[in-house]
């Protein structure tokens, strides 16, 4: 009794922290992209006793108590159905419960364990089938990073230099890159260098947008919001230069937004005559499992929705390659 107390004023405490100007914007804008299944969505987005955290196991510094200890609490390994290039070194757990292991500190010398994460923030970078000896850039890199890693906003990049040091020993953070450039301009700083593109673009983050604690500071993102769309294709078509002939470009947001995804994509399509869709209809099948997709009309394009026990997302993965010939 006294838990089910405790439980709805930690619910009535959630609720009124709930941006009402962002939620209603999304209502209108959602209920008629998405349908019946905003109603779930709406829930889940807006019920943090719901959510759900990923472990990504550190393959440098986790012990293998940490492990037995996942399992025993009902942890499962992520992609049970196997990727043919998912790496053997990844070891992400997920449970079908609401749960959140303590998060470690960021300490100078220490690597951590583990990390925690949405779990459908990984399908963009397993979309890239990364493979030894390949030459990568991450445009928009923060908070996580591999290889060549660009941020241009000072915070995230301060940020995504505390997870390197964080998760890789001293002498494999010598070989990545990390750069500060404008995305924008990656393209012309160093054109066809690269095998994998990867950007994970500035958006709307649907799910921390609705937690907005200023509705002054809300408002105003919502107003340009319009603008996103904008760099978004900026960013991709920088992405289109930086990609050798050949080689594969991922797109990902964490918003909902046909007009920040499905829309970018058709543009790029339609405007670079070089870039090819890919179809992605074996990823959603092999992850059905553990993750929900809604429509999204493309055959090169996921969207992540979250539900009840697959909590994960909003997440949008979107896969093009580079022809050889224009």
């Amino acid at each position: 009794m006294v838990l089910t107390r405790l439980k709805a004023k930690s619910e009535r405490k959630l609720a009124k922290q709930i941006c009402k100007v962002v939620l209603d914007h999304f209502e209108k804008q959602y209920s008629k992209e998405l349908g019946d299944a905003w109603n779930t969505v709406r829930y889940i987005l807006t019920s943090p006793s719901c959510w759900q955290h990923a472990i990504l196991l550190n393959r440098f510094n986790y012990p293998s108590e940490l492990e037995k200890d996942l399992h025993l609490k009902g942890y499962h390994a992520l992609f049970q159905g196997s990727l043919p290039y998912y790496p053997k070194s990844m070891k992400c757990y997920l449970s079908r419960i609401p749960s959140r292991m303590p998060s470690e500190r960021h300490q100078i010398g220490n690597l951590k364990k583990y990390y925690l994460l949405n779990a459908a923030s990984l399908l963009p970078v397993l979309a890239l089938e990364l493979r030894d000896g390949e030459k990568v850039l991450d445009l928009c890199a923060a908070p996580g990073g591999y290889l060549h890693c660009n941020e241009y906003d000072s915070l995230r990049l301060k940020w995504l230099r505390q997870t390197l040091e964080s998760f890789i020993p001293q002498p494999f953070v010598n070989v990545i890159k990390v750069s500060e450039l404008d995305g924008r301009e990656m393209g012309d700083v160093q054109p066809e260098t690269f095998d994998k593109v990867l950007v994970d673009a500035p958006c709307s983050n649907d799910r921390s947008w609705l937690f907005s604690s200023d509705s002054q500071k809300a408002a105003c993102r919502i107003s340009q919001r319009k603008n996103l769309p904008v760099l978004q294709i900026e960013l991709l078509r920088s992405a289109v230069k930086a990609l050798r002939p050949g080689g594969l470009l991922v797109y990902s947001t964490c918003t909902l937004s046909k007009a920040e995804n499905q829309d970018v994509i058709s543009e790029i399509l339609n405007s670079c005559s070089n870039m090819m869709p890919v179809d992605m209809k074996d990823m959603a099948r092999t992850c059905s499992q553990d993750f929900t997709f809604a429509p999204t009309g493309q055959e090169c394009g996921l969207l992540v929705i979250p539900e009840k026990g697959k909590a994960w997302g909003p997440m949008y993965v979107a896969k093009l390659k580079k022809s050889w010939t224009m």
